[in-house]
């Protein structure tokens, strides 16, 4: 009798999940997985337009085989080169580059800072040895930094409290301007993050996960952002490239309006083309006036899909589609069309100036 009551809890118990999972009000926002009921058309862009060169990736693949394998998708992907930001210094950055540079060309590899005794009398001398050290091995630029408003912490050590506009960045950002390795950096998050955490955030399914709304220390968004614009002002002869669209997706005037204003801000598409593809109309407007100063990036691994979908995004004009797989966000994406002009630029030859290849 006992055996049959515990097999029949069990059954029990893996029927009644599946009868929630089947009724609207139990079903958890988590849970959601839209497809759209439009017939409109479905492309599959297996190939980039022109051959790209990615300007925001990791060290994701570990060894040579994975190495190898992620230069058999790129090449039949249409990706030409990738630009692996390291955040590493020391023998981390030395390890990646051994890795790395057995394919050439292919990858550009960037480095970071070395922040230890940020917070002590007598940074920053130290801190360029390395950076030129780096420098000598083989990096052709720094990054990825992050400041989410707490201060610069991407990296092997965290220099908390210290944003990129600070005094003490001078000579490290100074000698980035002197041996022309842009500065690649990631401020803020999405504006979702710092929203209330309720029914009214669109974005709430993603930016629950990357919440900031929460932390009374942090800076917040307008005042992460304005870090970079103050750096940019400070060092006009070093070559600044905001990650992720300096994260103003919801808002690009506000990315526009610093680059009309400092020359030496480039920016970067990476793993927001969910948070610019719902407004597909005012993202192509800023991609035709801004052509000149953005670069394609991914920042999402190195699977195939992954950059078919970037792809589709910006050359389909497709309507009313979903990506949960790639995307945290469980809202309707649409393409840019964007013209064969302003891809190409963003593919190819705004890195190609930007980089001095």
């Amino acid at each position: 009798m006992m055996r049959r009551l515990r097999l029949f809890l069990i059954a029990i118990s893996a029927i009644v999940p599946l009868l929630g999972q089947s009724s609207p009000d139990q079903l958890l926002l988590k849970n959601f997985r839209p497809k759209s009921a439009y017939n409109t058309p479905e492309t599959r862009v297996e190939k980039a337009r022109y051959p790209v060169i990615d300007m925001h990736s990791h060290p994701y693949a570990k060894g040579a085989d994975q190495i190898a394998g992620w230069v058999r998708t790129m090449d039949a992907k249409g990706i030409d080169k990738t630009v692996v930001q390291t955040y590493a210094t020391g023998a981390r950055f030395d390890s990646i580059a051994a890795l790395y540079q057995v394919h050439g060309d292919r990858f550009i590899l960037f480095c970071g800072f070395d922040y230890r005794g940020y917070d002590q009398p007598g940074f920053g001398p130290a801190a360029v040895k390395e950076l030129e050290r780096c420098c000598g091995k083989g990096a052709r630029g720094v990054g990825e930094l992050g400041d989410k408003g707490k201060g610069l912490f991407y990296g092997e050590t965290k220099a908390w409290g210290m944003h990129i506009d600070d005094p003490r960045m001078d000579p490290l950002l100074a000698k980035c301007a002197e041996l022309n390795m842009p500065v690649s950096i990631h401020v803020a998050e999405p504006i979702w993050m710092y929203l209330p955490m309720d029914s009214t955030n669109d974005g709430l399914m993603n930016a629950f996960d990357w919440r900031l709304d929460n932390d009374p220390e942090n800076l917040g968004h307008a005042a992460t952002v304005q870090t970079l614009a103050k750096a940019l002002k400070r060092h006009p002869q070093t070559t600044f490239i905001a990650c992720h669209f300096a994260n103003c997706g919801y808002d690009l005037s506000i990315l526009g309006g610093m680059m009309d204003t400092y020359p030496n801000l480039y920016a970067d598409i990476g793993a927001r083309y969910a948070e610019v593809a719902p407004v597909p109309r005012r993202t192509a407007r800023f991609f035709q006036q801004y052509a000149d100063r953005l670069v394609y990036g991914t920042d999402m691994g190195t699977d195939a899909r992954m950059y078919e979908i970037t792809f589709r995004i910006l050359e389909s004009a497709d309507e009313h589609f979903y990506e949960t797989a790639q995307f945290g966000y469980h809202w309707a994406l649409h393409g840019l069309a964007l013209e064969e002009a302003v891809l190409r630029k963003i593919y190819r030859d705004n890195a190609l100036k930007l980089m001095g290849l």
